[in-house]
């Protein structure tokens, strides 16, 4: 009689990693690399917290007097008390406009660079009526009334405008405008930000 062999196949069997132990792996991960990252911004979040204020800043342009009258008006509706020069239908050599701004920041802002119709302007922060001196290419900023003196808090010290402050920047022009032209003026903060705004000569808006 012929005997009949079999052979067994093994089987092996490959078990998972268990549920329970595959999410509190997921989980240790996430801890570790969520230490991770907190040890390597942990500086950032600490100078952050010590300036204690947000380095965005943002300068809105209200309006300007470009008038070509003898007395420019400020942001405040006071006479500036500057004699601007003689009405002859244009903005000429050594007259004035004025530029109303407001710092809309949470932190002040220092004007660095003044630039109108492509001309640089370096800033003045001396009495701008003593003597009626001529001052092209200066310009100074009004914060308010009548523009007396740095020392009586009229004019700023160094072009520096406060959180929500409203100031006229008064430019002494390089150049003449034509009557009706228009002409595009950039104000630079200390930090790099750049707001440009453009004023008509002989109108004023704001």
């Amino acid at each position: 009689m012929q005997k009949l062999h079999t052979k067994h196949r093994q089987t092996t069997s490959r078990r998972a990693v268990a549920p329970v132990i595959a999410t509190l792996l997921l989980v240790a991960i996430a801890v570790v690399g969520g230490s991770i990252i907190f040890v390597f911004s942990q500086g950032f979040f600490s100078s952050a917290q010590v300036s204690g204020s947000p380095q965005i800043e943002s300068v809105e342009i209200v309006g300007y007097d470009a008038s070509d009258v003898v007395t420019l008006t400020l942001h405040d509706g006071l006479p500036s008390g500057v004699v601007d020069g003689a009405v002859n239908n244009a903005i000429d050599l050594g007259e004035r406009i004025a530029i109303y701004v407001q710092n809309q920041s949470a932190q002040k802002v220092t004007i660095s660079e003044l630039r109108v119709a492509g001309s640089e302007y370096f800033y003045n922060q001396t009495n701008p009526l003593a003597a009626n001196a001529a001052d092209e290419g200066a310009y100074f900023v009004v914060l308010r009334g009548i523009p007396l003196s740095p020392a009586e808090g009229s004019l700023a010290i160094v072009g520096e405008l406060e959180a929500g402050q409203e100031a006229t920047i008064i430019v002494d022009l390089l150049g003449g405008i034509s009557q009706g032209r228009d002409a595009q003026f950039k104000i630079t903060t200390a930090n790099g930000a750049i707001f440009v705004g453009t004023i008509i000569a002989g109108q004023q808006s704001g």
